[in-house]
């Protein structure tokens, strides 16, 4: 997540930038007064000012053990934000009939600044969890659904697949067994087939295969997926799912005035 203190605030905007940093720290976890304030670097008394200011506008709420956490009103402003992004209800009834096809966990996703951001999601009926939700982020180069996104932007492969693999770091995902010069020559093949494949690169046991989606101009708006544990998705699976998968997120982007010819 992006906090205020990565983006310099223009003159007259730090208030601003302390509440917004104020509900990051809520949103990452901080939820003690003492804690929000060491989050965000700004004193106790202004961070005391700051969270009443955001309790009495719903954008925080705070529960019985006296705990902080996010409120109602980003819940309406978040729901309002999904939905004003035209892909969403462009795709639903995609994704809807996909997911009853298939019978595994359906995605949408966008890429925000450099990763991928969950818009939608049909659980499959295998009873598989996995840790994907609406509104979370994943690594761009970990997912399938990501690499997807990435398609077009052979010059981000390298920077992304390293920014992402930050060296002596332990993010409890060390299970790469591409260097940075595979990783560009799988992109290269992907981009040839149209789709992109997760072999648990993000998560022990779950495979998936994913799609781009293009708008009118046919840049890369979105992406869907494809997503099972490994018993339900063997190599074999993985080869007849890409086809499936690469059709809906043809009929997606088709529907926001994207036709093959314009992708070259």
């Amino acid at each position: 997540m992006i906090t205020p203190a990565d983006v310099a605030a223009p003159p007259g905007t730090q208030t601003l930038a302390r509440g917004i940093a104020v509900v990051n720290a809520v949103a990452r976890g901080r939820t003690r007064l003492r804690d929000i304030a060491e989050e965000t670097g700004v004193g106790r008394s202004t961070t005391h000012r700051l969270l009443q200011l955001l309790l009495a506008t719903g954008y925080l709420r705070q529960l019985d053990d006296g705990a902080y956490a996010l409120g109602p009103a980003l819940i309406e402003l978040g729901y309002q934000a999904l939905q004003e992004n035209p892909v969403t209800g462009v795709a639903a009834p995609v994704l809807r009939a996909l997911a009853e096809r298939v019978h595994d966990t359906v995605h949408l996703a966008i890429e925000d600044r450099g990763q991928v951001l969950y818009l939608d999601k049909i659980p499959g009926t295998r009873g598989a969890v996995m840790r994907s939700q609406i509104g979370h982020r994943m690594p761009l180069t970990r997912t399938g659904i990501g690499k997807a996104l990435l398609l077009d932007g052979p010059g981000r492969w390298r920077e992304r697949f390293l920014a992402e693999r930050p060296a002596g770091a332990d993010d409890g995902l060390a299970r790469d067994v591409l260097t940075a010069d595979a990783f560009v020559q799988v992109m290269e093949v992907s981009t040839g087939r149209g789709v992109t494949f997760d072999l648990e690169e993000n998560e022990p046991g779950i495979l998936c295969v994913a799609a781009p989606v293009r708008d009118t101009s046919g840049a890369i708006v979105a992406a869907i997926s494809v997503t099972a544990t490994r018993p339900y998705m063997p190599p074999e699976r993985l080869e007849t799912l890409a086809p499936v998968v690469q059709d809906a997120a043809d009929r997606i982007s088709a529907a926001l005035g994207w036709r093959p010819h314009q992708h070259f």
